[in-house]
């Protein structure tokens, strides 16, 4: 049961509040199974709110084995659910010793951390089947780290299930559940809408990657559950009890996974090539924040730009001043924009204030993000098409400078949402392949994708352009190159792929070939200092490949592909290019 927000939604990146089209949501009773296995069809809708019955069934168990997180402040649903398990428990000795059998498996495996206690449990329900079978539905290598570590709770809950009658239970309540949906069903579409519009992004359909929210009032109200595994963006989250006027769920929270949905393919796309902004990770060795933030420049960044759009996009808690609806006396106007003044200063302070807490408790760069945003709107341009100045753009040195003048609150903030391992598969394995040396390896990765209609063909003809490179095939690299420029719309795999042609050119030589290409990169709007050098050092000398005996080292020009591995770069061929 959930509801979709399809494809129809869609709203232009240039839109506006006035112009953006109303989410078309369908809803549906059918039980949602595991989001691995409930994939939506190409074209479909990428954000989902959902219930889940494998969820149900292990939160029931930890409520039967003494969890009572939060019940005075739940929803009712939860203690009608107990009570009615509590009168099957008296009335059947066999469902008594099934209970009895799995909360001692319960309390063995209880973890001091109660918030990791409860993750473990979360995690392995997103990967079971329905009931009866409430199996997984991937390998136990695939499975979640923590999960793996209450895997063998399955033949227990499957006994307990049957003898407490939990599938009859699910299907009696779902019409409470699927009153949850429909009440936070319109909220969640506005907030998704609102923060699309303010980073100026459209509404997907399914590609591949999904958001879901997940409702499971047997839970804590207070214990929202976020992780990303793999391209699945999931929030767990229970409602809260019934307050008249109140929204039963902490929405904010939700947007904050919702944030990580949309920024991270923009950041995590340049992963590797941010290596020189590996110097801004020295300031924050002292501060209140998780290893992880220490040790990955793409995490620190992904966070601080998300607590930046967090605090632009903020209520600030002020009362707004109203326009007026029919301007008859230019004094209307003229106190208007007067009270607009105050009200915008007074909220930029607050902003400001909460911009100064981001930074001091670690997340060094919020100022900066929060400044690039106001520019952002200023340029009426998308979070997409300005994320190239924000990163490349971004002054190192001074930032670096700056940071290091920061007094680190004692305690800081820490992120909610977790992340599993990301096993490398198809091209961006075929990269970590070709960074290793494997070309073979690499080529059949990049030649399976070609073969695959909806592959990513431009970058599997990037990599064995560079692959051919590598080889000395440079009537093939050229091939490739070509092809990619075909087909490819990413602005920093063009650009490169027209300086790389430039070189192989200057090489034969046939300079007036270099110079279209060189030209031709810097039209790209790449936005990355690093291209726009190579390409004017392109148009102001030939390129010289590097000798013989020193094609086994890294020349000291080596360019960053798109993706940002570093590469070995071209050396003379053996035979030019055609």
């Amino acid at each position: 049961m959930g509801f979709n927000l399809g494809a129809s939604a869609q709203s232009d990146s240039s839109s506006s509040s006035s112009n953006t089209p109303a989410p078309t949501v369908s809803k549906n009773t059918k039980t949602t199974p595991a989001p691995r296995i409930a994939q939506p069809e190409a074209g479909g809708s990428a954000i989902t709110l959902e219930t889940n019955e494998p969820l149900f069934d292990l939160a029931v168990a930890l409520n039967v084995c003494g969890y009572d997180a939060d019940l005075s402040t739940s929803s009712p649903i939860r203690l009608k659910v107990r009570e009615e398990i509590n009168a099957e428990l008296a009335a059947s000795p066999p469902a008594r010793d099934s209970r009895d059998a799995l909360c001692g498996y319960i309390r063995e495996h209880t973890l001091a951390d109660s918030g990791l206690n409860l993750a473990q449990y979360v995690s392995l329900a997103l990967y079971l089947s329905p009931p009866p079978e409430l199996a997984p539905t991937v390998g136990e290598t695939e499975l979640p780290p923590d999960s793996t570590q209450v895997v063998n709770i399955l033949p227990l809950l499957r006994i307990f299930s049957q003898e407490v009658h939990l599938h009859a239970l699910w299907i009696k309540h779902r019409p409470d559940y699927e009153e949850l949906v429909s009440r936070i069903h319109d909220p969640l579409t506005k907030m998704i809408l609102d923060t699309n519009i303010y980073l100026r992004l459209p509404v997907s359909s399914y590609d591949g990657r999904r958001f879901l929210v997940l409702l499971e009032p047997m839970l804590s109200p207070s214990a929202t559950n976020a992780r990303i595994y793999a391209n699945d963006y999931i929030v767990v989250t229970s409602p809260a009890g019934d307050q008249t006027g109140a929204l039963p769920v902490r929405m904010e929270q939700i947007r904050h996974t919702y944030l990580h949905y949309v920024v991270e393919p923009l950041l995590y796309a340049r992963a590797a090539a941010m290596d020189r902004l590996l110097p801004l990770l020295k300031p924050v060795q002292d501060a209140p924040l998780d290893f992880t933030y220490k040790s990955d420049i793409v995490a620190l960044l992904t966070e601080c730009l998300i607590k930046a759009v967090e605090d632009k996009t903020m209520d600030v808690g002020l009362p707004k001043p109203k326009r007026p609806d029919a301007v008859r006396q230019r004094a209307d106007i003229e106190r208007y924009e007067a009270e607009k003044a105050v009200y915008d200063r007074q909220a930029e302070a607050v902003r400001r204030k909460a911009v100064e807490l981001a930074t001091r408790q670690g997340w060094t760069l919020v100022d900066y993000f929060y400044d690039k945003l106001e520019q952002m709107e200023k340029e009426s341009i998308s979070l997409k098409e300005y994320i190239g100045e924000m990163v490349y753009g971004m002054d190192v040195e001074r930032e670096r400078h700056k940071d290091q003048q920061i007094v680190f609150l004692p305690e800081g903030t820490h992120d909610f949402v977790r992340r599993a391992p990301r096993q490398l598969a198809g091209l961006d394995l075929a990269e970590s392949k070709l960074l290793k040396g494997d070309l073979e390896g690499a080529t059949a990765l990049a030649k399976s994708s070609l073969d695959d209609p909806k592959g990513d063909h431009a970058h599997a003809h990037y990599l064995l352009a560079r692959v051919n490179l590598m080889q000395r095939e440079p009537a093939a690299a050229i091939g490739d190159f070509e092809e990619t420029l075909k087909a490819s719309k990413d602005p920093r795999t063009l650009a490169w792929s027209h300086i790389y042609l430039g070189r192989l050119y200057d090489v034969v030589p046939d300079r007036q070939k270099a110079l279209a290409e060189y030209r031709a990169a810097l039209t790209v709007r790449d936005g990355r200092p690093d291209t726009k050098e190579a390409a004017e050092k392109g148009l102001k000398e030939p390129f010289a490949a590097p000798k013989a005996e020193h094609t086994t080292a890294e020349p000291e020009d080596t360019p960053l592909d798109p993706s940002g591995r570093a590469e070995k770069e071209a050396y003379r061929p053996s035979t030019p290019p055609k």
